[in-house]
């Protein structure tokens, strides 16, 4: 019987594990791969991460100075190794869960090779678990490529050729500006009005604004970023983008979604290296028809089209995935000893987010630990 088990060994399990270790208390760590970060090694190769390295480390093992200020996906990688050799973390690999429940007064967690017992359960299995794979009549008719931006690697096998992501979330856009640098012929397919923000503004990063504005009112913090927004990204109507009636605080506070923050598109879409195009009616054996009639032929399609984190498929908690991507479910005790750890998509960036969560957790349990 464990103290604590942790589902998940990529950046969340990795903090929370790290965190509750000066504690003294005994954590269990389970992958179900045989490596931690596994989501992070298998994303395209562009990827960097859009918050700067002094927000982005996790606790008590900050990102080394000499990772620039927006780290590489593999510089990533490299970092969680890092932070498991120096918190000597030691998950125990392949290790699929199956089930995690109650019984008594225990947790049970269930995997493809053993059984656990614990006082107390961390999910930290992470918001990217499942790709969201959206369908439209005629898809299965298509007979260009079809992949989830979970599959997608670099665009170099597409130079050339017409391809259409789907999506304007960060990785559609940054998976179009990869198109572009490999030669490729991009559009977006965007469904309905959005907000950008810039990554950067005066060379100082705008989540850092976000951080200091984030105790304002959502719309008064609005009010105040609209001039900096404004002079930064431009008017997106002019590109052929429809605008949210309510600024980018609103809707990540009120209705739970992360606006662009644009590292280049709208500029490629300003000098015509992107195309905007509006959301998809159906797919053709050449392409897909779009809301608006007009019919395109697309040698690939590219779904940026997200993720879930699933937990219900193998977490028997009523209601779970109600909870998820929000600060009531994620970082606090779910049930009864049940924590979630990463799967609230922060504003102010998810690797801060998911070492704020850890500590959080870290501390409730050594709390409770010591009450018992």
């Amino acid at each position: 019987m464990h103290d604590v088990v942790v589902v998940g060994a990529s950046a969340a399990g990795l903090a929370v594990a790290a965190s509750l270790k000066p504690r003294g208390i005994d954590a269990v760590l389970l992958e179900q791969h045989e490596h931690v970060g596994h989501a992070w090694r298998n994303h395209y190769e562009r990827l960097h991460l859009h918050t700067s390295r002094g927000l982005s480390g996790l606790p008590g093992f900050p990102m080394p100075k000499s990772y620039p200020r927006y780290p590489s996906r593999q510089q990533v990688v490299d970092y969680l190794e890092a932070y498991r050799e120096h918190f000597d973390l030691h998950p125990r690999y392949g290790q699929t869960v199956k089930s995690v429940r109650r019984e008594g007064d225990l947790w049970l967690v269930e995997t493809t090779m053993d059984v656990f017992r614990a006082r107390r359960v961390v999910v930290a299995t992470g918001y990217t678990r499942q790709p969201v794979r959206p369908r439209w009549p005629g898809m299965d008719e298509y007979a260009g490529e079809l992949l989830h931006s979970s599959e997608y690697s670099s665009g170099a096998r597409f130079a050339g050729s017409r391809v259409l992501v789907v999506g304007f979330g960060n990785s559609a856009c940054e998976i179009a500006i990869d198109l572009v640098e490999q030669g490729a012929e991009p559009s977006l397919a965007v469904r309905g009005p959005v907000n950008v923000v810039p990554r950067d503004v005066f060379g100082i990063p705008i989540l850092g604004v976000g951080i200091a504005m984030s105790f304002l009112p959502a719309k008064v913090a609005d009010v105040l970023g609209k001039p900096i927004v404004a002079a930064s990204v431009g008017n997106i109507e002019d590109v052929g983008l429809r605008r949210l009636p309510y600024g980018p605080n609103v809707q990540i506070r009120e209705h739970g979604r992360i606006p662009l923050l644009d590292i280049g598109t709208i500029d490629l879409i300003r000098k015509k290296k992107i195309s905007v195009r509006p959301g998809i009616e159906s797919f053709h054996e050449e392409g897909v028809v779009f809301v608006d009639g007009r019919r395109e032929d697309f040698a690939a399609v590219v779904l940026g089209t997200g993720y879930r984190p699933a937990l219900a498929e193998f977490v028997s908690v009523d209601e779970i995935d109600a909870k998820t991507g929000s600060h009531e479910g994620s970082g606090y005790r779910l049930d009864d000893d049940l924590y979630l750890c990463g799967l609230y998509v922060s504003p102010t960036g998810m690797l801060r987010e998911i070492g704020i969560e850890a500590t959080r957790i870290a501390e409730d349990v050594s709390r409770r630990s010591a009450a018992n």
